[in-house]
């Protein structure tokens, strides 16, 4: 049997997720996330105050608890997002065709986002300005952790199990 594999990706508007598995056909979950949707929302400044990201934590993880029962235990993670490639490469991933990031590494990057967002200019920590990289960063660091994904695999733009 094949493992079950679970498609993210984070658009502007929406999440989409994809769950794939050798015994049905692909089931698509959207969510009502996204980096601008997001961003927009709940980041009234740049980059956002705390209250403003504890804020957006519980939307995000209210929406993202919403599907933990679609998601089929030990499911495997990927994603051909651009933005969460650009992320991997921030956290520390060498530049690949197929690059492994890990939750730890993605809350070691949320922990150098609260720094910024406690005062820290962003460049200091290699991080970039805007809010829509904020919210990619806390959307993907809220799905991981809820859905207890350990490790996202970033391919190029073919999905491949």
């Amino acid at each position: 049997m094949t493992t079950p594999a679970v498609l993210l990706h984070i658009g502007h508007e929406e999440t989409q997720i994809v769950v794939r598995n050798s015994v049905a056909e692909d089931k698509i979950l959207p969510l009502t996330l996204g980096s601008q949707l997001t961003s927009v929302g709940y980041f009234r400044h740049t980059p956002p105050t705390p209250d403003e990201m504890e804020t957006a934590i519980m939307v995000v993880e209210d929406e993202i608890i919403r599907i933990r029962h679609d998601i089929p235990a030990g499911a495997a993670l990927f994603s051909t997002d651009n933005d969460i490639r650009a992320l991997a490469r921030i956290a520390g991933v060498a530049e690949n065709e197929v690059m492994t990031l890990s939750l730890d590494a993605v809350e070691r990057t949320f922990d150098r986002l609260a720094l910024v967002i406690n005062g820290r200019p962003a460049h200091f920590e290699g991080l970039p300005d805007g809010n829509d990289f904020a919210a990619t960063l806390l959307i993907l660091r809220e799905f991981m952790h809820h859905l207890q994904f350990a490790e996202i695999t970033v391919q190029g733009t073919k999905f491949e199990m």
